[in-house]
């Protein structure tokens, strides 16, 4: 009864996981493989605009995702720089398919080092640019400012759009709860894809 009511009342919702939450689920969709179904780009514009109703603090969450956001692609990186190629080779299973990888590869060969920038606002991509990248072994230097300049984009860009539309719109309590619904599918959208693939 409990976790129902945490997706019917978006106020017990944000109680539920707070800041610490949203930084975490950005940490891991930027910096584990299993984060590539997260849905970041849709958190960050909800956790905005929940923190122009005083749900959240907004200082918080712009300091707290941009520092996950930095360190995720971080921990991409390393990993890549770790594994090496023999990362292209791995077997595919549920929570990694190699075509993930690939898609990366083929977005960083197009774009070159604005890949890190770019693929923040390309799910799935934003998951592995930061890994070919370190497979690449592109110089750590030049990543880590690609990667702080996309990080403070993305997430303050995101964060102040739903800040903005709350602070907007009137009676904006009424559209809350549908964006937490929309959140909820979506995160689960690429799970269902890959189960449907599986199954097919």
């Amino acid at each position: 009864m409990t976790s129902l009511l945490l997706f019917l009342e978006p106020k017990l919702l944000i109680g539920a996981v707070g800041i610490i939450g949203v930084i975490v689920i950005i940490f891991a969709e930027t910096g584990l493989f299993i984060g590539f179904f997260l849905p970041g780009d849709s958190l960050l514009f909800t956790a905005g605009f929940l923190a122009s109703q005083g749900y959240i603090s907004l200082a918080w969450l712009l300091v707290g995702t941009f520092l996950a956001a930095v360190i995720g692609d971080s921990v991409g990186y390393a990993f890549g720089r770790k594994a090496g190629p023999a990362i292209f080779d791995r077997p595919g299973s549920f929570l990694f398919d190699p075509k993930n990888i690939i898609r990366a590869k083929e977005f960083y060969e197009k774009h070159g080092k604005k890949t890190i920038i770019l693929a923040r606002f390309v799910p799935v991509v934003r998951t592995f640019a930061p890994i070919v990248a370190g497979v690449g072994d592109m110089d750590y230097r030049t990543f880590l400012s690609f990667n702080i300049v996309g990080g403070f984009i993305w997430t303050w860009m995101l964060l102040f759009l739903g800040y903005l539309l709350g602070a907007v719109i009137p009676n904006p309590d009424r559209f809350i709860l549908p964006i937490v619904a929309i959140i909820v599918i979506v995160s689960l959208l690429p799970v269902l894809r890959q189960v449907f693939k599986r199954i097919l």
